[in-house]
């Protein structure tokens, strides 16, 4: 009976994210790994400078 419930599970995942791929182009793909990129620093500069603040303190 698990064994049922996981390949459904397995078949639904895998079609899903296949339908999904084929959706997206390149540009969407290069669009997420620049936001990401961005967010990344973003979140590194932040942290950085609350950190130098926290010990002026």
């Amino acid at each position: 009976m698990k064994t049922t419930n996981a390949r459904l599970g397995i078949g639904t995942g895998g079609g899903t994210l296949l339908s999904v791929l084929a959706q997206l182009g390149i540009h969407d793909v290069v669009k997420t790994a620049v936001l990401a990129a961005i967010g990344a620093a973003v979140s590194f500069a932040v942290s950085w400078l609350l950190q130098r603040c926290t010990r002026r303190r």
